[in-house]
């Protein structure tokens, strides 16, 4: 426990002696390594940044699925039209409607021949387990019998996963 202590201390200090720097205009310096320093832990791979997301998996959509067409930031009511349709979202509220137009617009939609074949939503945090619109477009997904695929944004998503999940999901 001193152990811990000792090296939250000196957390503590290092990160409070450079927001006082950076306050007075001066660079940050680096602080004294611990006598007892815990190991450092694995560099993490780079990741897009927020406002990469889209760019990232639209060349992934591509490269590695050419068969599919793709059209990006879909409304619900292109592929279901102004429906509005009974669906148990909430415990509250088990059979409330919900309308098309409510629903968050499908990031991706892919399309074989013609036709869509699946759909590729990027969220981020907890967007797609409670935001009503997100479970609206899902909802709608599944109704047309559509693949919904979500990606959370503040998770890796390495290229071989993102490829992998969509390839099980549209069977490709």
């Amino acid at each position: 426990m001193g152990l811990f202590k000792s090296l939250l201390d000196v957390a503590v200090k290092a990160a409070s002696d450079a927001i006082k720097q950076q306050m007075q205009g001066q660079p940050a310096s680096k602080p004294a390594a611990p006598a007892a320093a815990a190991p450092a832990a694995a560099p993490q791979p780079a990741q897009p940044a927020p406002a990469d997301w889209n760019a990232y998996f639209a060349e992934i959509l591509s490269t590695e699925f050419p068969q599919y067409g793709v059209r990006r930031n879909v409304p619900v009511t292109d592929l279901a039209g102004y429906a509005e349709d009974l669906f148990k979202l909430y415990k509250k509220r088990p059979m409330q409607a919900y309308k098309a137009e409510w629903g968050a617009p499908y990031t991706f939609v892919l399309y074989e021949g013609g036709t869509p074949a699946g759909i590729v939503m990027l969220g981020g945090g907890r967007s797609h387990d409670s935001n009503v619109k997100y479970l609206i477009a899902r909802m709608y997904a599944k109704k047309m019998g559509l693949p919904y695929i979500n990606f959370y944004t503040q998770m890796p998503n390495e290229r071989s996963y993102v490829i992998g999940r969509i390839r099980r999901f549209m069977n490709a």
